[in-house]
Formats: C-alpha cells, sequence, structure tokens
C-alpha cells in the first residue's frame, strides 16, 4: 500500500511512474489519495505508517523513496529516469540527494518548527529558530539550482530524471507552506514553467486549478 496525499511532495513519486510511462502501480495496486492534513491536524487512518511527516510509503522490499523511484522506472527493464550508465546514475542520484536535503528535508522542518505545522497534536515540541534557519537554507538551495539551470537544460544535465523530479517536489512543498522562489531566480523559475507543461506534470492535484 502506498498512502499519498494531494498536497505533499510524495507527488514527486507519481511523477516518477507517469513520467517514465511506468504503470506498474496504480488504482489496481493499490495507490491510495488520502488528504492527511485538515485544519492544521493529522488525520491518520488506523495502521497508517506515521512519522510525523506528510506521507510515507509501505511497499514490499522498497522503503526508501529512492528506491521506490528506481523500481517503477527499471519495471519494465528500460529506465529512462535514472538512466544506465554509472556517471550518469551517479549525476542523478547526487542532485536527487542535494535537492532532498537543501529543499525537502529544510522545508519540512521549516514547516515543522517554523509553523503551525501539523498542529498541536503532533508538532509537541518546536523551536522557531530552528525551523526560521531552515526556510532561508531553502532560499540557498532555490538559489544553487537557479545557477546549475543557467548552464544546463536540466537538473541533472541535458535530459529529465528523477532529479527533476525531487526539485519539482521541493517547490511544491515550498508553495504549500508560502515560501516563494526568489524572483532573481530566473533560471529556475523559467524551468519550473517548462516543466509544468509536461503531462506528468500537470496533472498532478498540486497543479490542478
Amino acid at each position: 500500500m502506498i498512502i499519498d496525499c494531494d498536497v505533499t511532495p510524495a507527488a514527486g513519486d507519481q511523477l516518477s511512474a507517469c513520467d517514465g510511462g511506468k504503470n506498474g502501480l496504480g488504482t489496481d495496486n493499490g495507490l491510495i489519495a488520502r488528504d492527511t492534513v485538515s485544519g492544521g491536524q493529522h488525520l491518520f487512518q488506523p495502521g497508517d505508517i506515521h512519522l510525523g511527516k506528510f506521507a510515507d510509503f509501505e511497499l514490499d522490499r522498497v522503503g526508501k523513496i529512492v528506491c521506490f523511484r528506481r523500481h517503477l522506472d527499471t519495471l519494465d527493464g528500460a529506465p529512462s529516469l535514472t538512466c544506465t550508465t554509472p556517471l550518469q546514475q551517479g549525476i542523478i542520484h547526487m542532485m536527487s540527494k542535494r535537492a532532498e536535503i537543501e529543499l525537502l528535508d529544510a522545508i519540512s522542518v521549516y514547516f515543522h518548527h517554523g509553523t503551525p505545522g501539523l498542529g498541536p497534536s503532533v508538532e509537541l515540541y518546536q523551536n522557531p529558530e530552528w525551523g526560521f534557519r531552515q526556510r532561508d537554507k531553502a532560499i540557498r538551495g532555490m538559489h544553487y539550482f537557479d545557477t546549475v539551470l543557467q548552464h544546463q537544460p536540466f537538473i541533472a544535465g541535458a535530459e529529465f530524471s528523477m532529479a527533476d523530479i525531487t526539485v519539482i517536489g521541493g517547490l511544491v512543498f515550498a508553495a504549500i507552506v508560502k515560501l516563494e522562489i526568489p524572483a532573481e531566480c530566473r533560471a529556475l523559475l523559467a524551468w519550473y514553467e517548462r516543466m509544468k507543461q509536461r503531462e506528468s506534470v500537470i496533472t498532478q492535484p498540486a497543479f490542478s486549478s
């Protein structure tokens, strides 16, 4: 079972399936859309895995997000989002990891510590100063990826990859917590607009009007 939420960065994992044309997981295979945030409170159902974050995954032998995406990408033996050569794979995975550290993780900490988060029943301890420092880190991360995109069309090079999906997830999360991309990050903003024109992206709930 995969527990997902329409407004979370977990949309990036749906993108992995959609953009790679891998439909091994879907409504017939246990993908459940569930809004876990209502009025600032967590509304997990009994039995859900809960780590104090928006979404978690339960899939036989696949526990980590990177493994989950790689699993989807190689289902048909022709990986398109994680590539095939060791150099390409290394660049993609390291850029994905940087996006997790610079954007997703930083924004998550900001959400849980610098905002009301998921409400007092979940946020038993908050350190606002730490949350705001992580907010600033996320902004620096946006500037970093803006610099990268000034020299190449995609996050990890010349082709769309898992790294782009990870950054898209980070920017979706940023929008949820009302953390805007700085106007001076023109390359990042232009890239994001291009990404939102991709069929796999524009059909995601996070971008529905």
